[in-house]
């Protein structure tokens, strides 16, 4: 053949040896099928997400596992996990049939693989003879293989109470995102988990899905209950401080229930402490005038802790004054713990909430672990009775101002629109003194910003002032369980400046922001300075400044989620090989010293009192019980 054609062939031959290895080579059109789709060559089955490695080997759909949504149920403890009956049915745990179990074992095979109600009894739904043979259990063979079972053979029960589950929330970002519990089996088709192990999943219920495990072995049963049981990580290794611990309800209703004192008679407190494991209550604070006894609300909340405890902090409610008037203080705000007994101060997110609970903290550092999720468990349980006692709602009607309000609000905002006139008349005549290292038109932005926030903010005070510790809202912020006074504001004084980017909204039409301005006009308004409070409703011009400013919000999380997600993978493949050997060295899987002691001071951060090896003023106030300086 001619030399042309040969050579032609060869680039052909060439091409088709380059696609076959990697079809995605820089220069080279990839080969095709018929359809025009790429070919999935040889380097495509290995490298990426779904490829071998990752896709096939180091992660891949496993048996034994169960997906479903989850939802609340604050009867549950911390350390328990609610199983629908139908995943409990399908899912099985293998059991050797021993001298000491065969009776046990034969009742599991003449159960059958059929458990119609949580009541029934735990059946199994597999036997495996010695030689490896597995039998599908089903009425017609239920009595045979009971009849043939002896030691040696296997027999795979269905999940019941108390056996032990790991459960994960994925993203799986930190190690406290899966967690050995014990199951609970349930009616409905929904996982149940106690709220109070939300932060650690950052789970909540607005539909999540979760995932639930079963260890197959002794081993893995012994080293999940051991190593990643719920209790052996109250505690994260990031702070040293609880990670599982009150939210949102809990905080509200044990604030409620602790603020000031308050005197409750006995049906009452019986009706607070009613899920507690309590003996006998305390002696009465007071009789009232029909002789009836009396208990303060501090002595029921002191029946759950532990009875040498002495602590004190402030809470979350501390207004941080100049002088501190500690017992006298007139918000309730210094919590003095005094032998387990709640002396002053009320209880709130930074007594009990997960990531500050300073209760819990104690309870754990002085009474371990299993002491600590009782705590957790009995202060949710009373926490919900406290604000089922007083009942805890929110509505339209809740940040209702008067007249008077309204008024001093729309005087500061006039006040504060003017003053951003006057400034920009200044600007415009040329007599704006610029601020260092700025030009004029950046002194003016920083100037109309400060002014426009401190509009705000006033009209914050202003609303603040007149919805007080009776209102729901203002209960939320103060106690730490949800939102803060700006929200209250935006609710019910006003929106405030909307940026995007530190600054206000500038990009638009040609030299202005909307049609509805004129060119180049400089006005709070025409640059996004929202007046109207949630509840007086925005206008169109408002609205669109708003979606504009909340745009970015959006933007700014899908971006940060793909590049810490990224960010993580790469750090944890370049640490992976990473250990801390018996001398305290940090090592590679070779041997080679990275660091000689530790994070340098040698201290596991899990185990630490928030990055101090020990918690020196905690164990001297605890002795001394008072305060130390």
């Amino acid at each position: 053949a001619p030399q042309l054609i040969i050579e032609d062939l060869w680039e052909l031959l060439q091409y088709h040896v380059t696609t076959y290895l990697d079809n995605e080579v820089a220069g080279c059109p990839p080969a095709r099928h018929r359809s025009g789709r790429p070919l999935k060559t040889l380097s495509q089955r290995l490298k990426g997400k779904e490829g071998r490695f990752r896709g096939s080997l180091s992660g891949k759909r496993v048996n034994f596992s169960a997906r479903t949504v989850i939802s609340p149920d604050p009867d549950l403890s911390i350390c328990e996990v609610g199983v629908p009956l139908a995943i409990a049915n399908e899912m099985t745990i293998p059991v050797r049939v021993t001298p000491f179990n065969v009776e046990e074992m034969r009742q599991y095979v003449l159960n059958g693989p059929e458990r119609s109600t949580i009541r029934s009894a735990c059946g199994a739904n597999y036997a495996i003879r010695p030689d490896n043979r597995r039998m599908r259990l089903s009425d017609v063979n239920l009595e045979t293989v009971a009849d043939m079972l002896e030691p040696g053979w296997t027999v795979e029960r269905q999940l019941k109470d108390g056996d032990i589950v790991l459960f994960n929330r994925q993203p799986s970002l930190h190690r406290m995102s899966i967690m050995a519990h014990r199951i609970v089996v349930m009616d409905g088709k929904t996982f149940r988990l106690n709220p109070a192990v939300c932060p650690p999943y950052n789970a909540d219920f607005d539909g999540d899905e979760m995932n639930l495990h079963i260890p197959q072995t002794e081993e893995a049963r012994a080293e999940a209950e051991i190593l990643i049981s719920v209790q052996a990580n109250i505690l994260s290794p990031r702070t040293g401080g609880p990670i599982i611990g009150g939210i949102h309800d809990h905080i509200s209703g044990i604030f409620l229930l602790t603020h000031r004192v308050r005197r409750f008679r006995k049906e009452d407190v019986l009706y607070l402490t009613q899920h507690l494991d309590l003996d006998h209550l305390p002696e009465p604070d007071t009789v009232d005038d029909g002789g009836n006894p009396l208990w303060t609300n501090k002595q029921v909340f002191s029946l759950i802790l532990p009875e040498e405890l002495n602590m004190i902090f402030r809470a979350s409610s501390c207004q941080n004054c100049e002088i501190c008037r500690r017992e006298m203080c007139e918000n309730d705000a210094y919590v003095r713990i005094v032998d387990g007994q709640l002396v002053t101060g009320t209880i709130d997110k930074k007594a009990i909430g997960a990531f500050d609970g300073q209760i819990l903290h104690r309870i754990i550092r002085q009474y371990g672990m299993k002491r600590a999720a009782r705590f957790i468990d009995d202060v949710t349980k009373l926490s919900i009775r406290g604000i089922m006692l007083q009942g805890f709602s929110f509505g339209i009607d809740d940040e209702d101002l008067t007249r008077t309000e309204y008024g001093q609000i729309d005087e500061v905002l006039e006040g504060a629109i003017s003053d951003v006139e006057r400034r920009i008349k200044i600007f415009k005549e040329g007599q704006l003194e610029p601020m260092p290292g700025r030009t004029l038109e950046e002194t003016l932005e920083m100037q109309i910003m400060q002014v426009l926030g401190k509009a705000r903010d006033r009209t914050g005070e202003i609303a603040g002032r007149h919805l007080g510790m009776d209102n729901s809202a203002v209960v939320m912020a103060v106690s730490g369980a949800r939102g803060s006074m700006l929200n209250l504001t935006q609710m019910a004084g006003c929106l405030g400046q909307q940026s995007v980017r530190g600054e206000r909204i500038m990009r638009g039409y040609e030299d202005r922001t909307l049609p509805h301005f004129r060119r180049n006009e400089l006005g709070a308004k025409a640059h996004g300075f929202i007046a109207n409070s949630y509840k007086s409703g925005l206008s169109p011009t408002e609205f669109f400044f708003h979606a504009i400013g909340g745009r970015e919000g959006l933007v700014d999380t899908a971006v940060r989620t793909s590049q810490s997600g990224y960010l993580q993978r790469r750090m944890i493949n370049a640490l992976q090989d990473l250990k801390v050997a018996y001398d305290g060295t940090v090592r590679t899987t070779g041997g080679r010293i990275i660091q000689f002691r530790y994070g340098e001071d040698g201290t596991d951060p899990a185990r630490s009192s928030y990055g101090a090896p020990v918690d020196v003023k905690g164990i001297v106030e605890s002795v001394l019980k008072e305060e130390v300086k």
